[in-house]
């Protein structure tokens, strides 16, 4: 092989151990992005990940990640059957991950009817509710109730915006647990609030 054949040989290795490197790193951080937000779009982890939407959709389909409405349904449906506090009809928002005693998050999509009437302004309740929810979902008991909370608004929410909200459950003592939860839209964190749940045990007849 000539001196040039055996540098562009180099040059052809090299370029092609970058491109697998590069992809590698872009499925990592496409796996991070889902993390963080498992109702991102495949137009949102396009644009975030600065490459076309049928590459997204390509490295999905090479790492097994299956599209945004069967993805939510499975991660509904497995948190659902570890639900053991509320109903799925009483968690505001969809419940979409959860560790009974550990953590929990819920998704929420906001709409017109959770606005005030004269502006696109998300209620505040909505927020709360959410988060006071996924609080008490987090915890693996029949009968749970929240006693108290401490938390403040750091922002708005508007119409379209997608809430999520992710629960984390800290000191337990005596049936009490206390849970803290984060909610945010995109990077911005709207909400924090630190929950006091209490267990309830069943009455004896």
């Amino acid at each position: 092989m000539s001196y040039q054949n055996s540098y562009q040989y180099q040059i052809t290795k090299l370029e092609a151990f970058e491109i697998k490197s590069g992809k590698k790193q872009r499925q990592d951080r496409l796996v991070r992005l889902l993390d963080d937000n498992p109702m991102a779009t495949d137009q949102e982890l396009a644009s975030l990940l600065k490459v076309s939407v049928s590459t997204v959709r390509l490295d999905r389909a090479l790492m097994g990640v299956p599209e945004l409405r069967e993805r939510v349904r499975r991660m509904a449906q497995n948190a659902g059957s570890k639900l053991r506090s509320l109903s799925r009809s009483e968690i505001v928002g969809d419940l979409l991950e959860l560790e009974p005693n550990r953590w929990a998050l819920s998704v929420l999509r906001t709409t017109r009817e959770m606005a005030f009437r004269a502006t696109d302004i998300l209620w505040d309740h909505y927020i709360y509710a959410q988060a006071s929810s996924v609080a008490v979902a987090a915890i693996e008991a029949v009968t749970v109730i929240v006693d108290s909370m401490r938390g403040s608004y750091k922002g708005h929410a508007r119409v379209g915006d997608v809430l999520i909200a992710r629960a984390k459950v800290g000191v337990n003592r005596d049936g009490r647990y206390i849970v803290s939860v984060r909610t945010r839209v995109g990077e911005k964190e709207i909400f924090v609030g630190r929950f006091i749940t209490e267990i309830l045990e069943p009455e004896t007849p």
